[in-house]
């Protein structure tokens, strides 16, 4: 079953401001370019309970999806994606314990569940040691990390997300499961890169 917004594959690409991180969807073109602009998110940063809509433009006049989280300043939070009238698409939240040694992530949506984790357990152990020496920690490091989700009953992928070496963070995110609303997954794309940290 196909879902009703099903996209095959897209970019997501991130603008760091003062007070705000903003992300450009993209279509992805059959060669490779960049296609039209399917959302423009923001999340403002500071706030109890994290929250990042999806608008149309940057013009920010039309919402069209978002997500946001259950509880407040929790690590464990579920986040609920909705649409644009607010019903439920999907669900997704991180793992925190197995996060511990490599980040993993729980999706849902109708008929689907599944798990994501980064690609390359080295490089998830190597970004966690970084972190913990004195001084050098502080010292930004492009890590390039990937993420998989299968499915839980058929082990197929659902989602793949792929980070791209450049100044400011690039993704292409391709979906090869028909049954995932593109609004859940480009939700759960910007949040590895806007929750990855929590």
């Amino acid at each position: 079953m196909t879902a009703p917004m099903y996209v095959p594959m897209f970019f997501v690409r991130q603008r760091v401001t003062l007070m705000v991180n903003r992300y450009e969807i993209n279509a992805a073109n059959p060669d490779g370019t960049d296609g039209p602009l399917l959302a423009f998110a923001e999340q403002k940063r500071m706030k109890l309970r994290e929250e990042i809509n999806f608008y149309a433009d940057e013009s920010k006049s039309r919402l069209v999806f978002g997500f946001k989280a259950r509880q407040t300043l929790d690590a464990h939070a579920e986040h609920d994606v909705y649409d644009e009238s607010g019903r439920s698409l999907g669900w997704f939240k991180k793992e925190f314990g197995a996060s511990l040694l490599r980040s993993t992530w729980r999706l849902g949506a109708p008929n689907l569940a599944a798990k994501g984790q980064e690609r390359r357990p080295v490089i998830a152990i190597l970004r966690r040691v970084w972190t913990l020496i004195p001084y050098l920690g502080d010292v930004w490091v492009p890590f390039v990390f990937h993420f998989d989700f299968a499915d839980d009953q058929t082990g197929q992928p659902v989602l793949i997300s792929e980070r791209k070496k450049a100044i400011r963070d690039r993704y292409v995110i391709s979906v090869p499961d028909q049954r995932l609303d593109f609004r859940v997954a480009a939700s759960m794309a910007v949040a590895l890169d806007a929750l990855q940290s929590r």
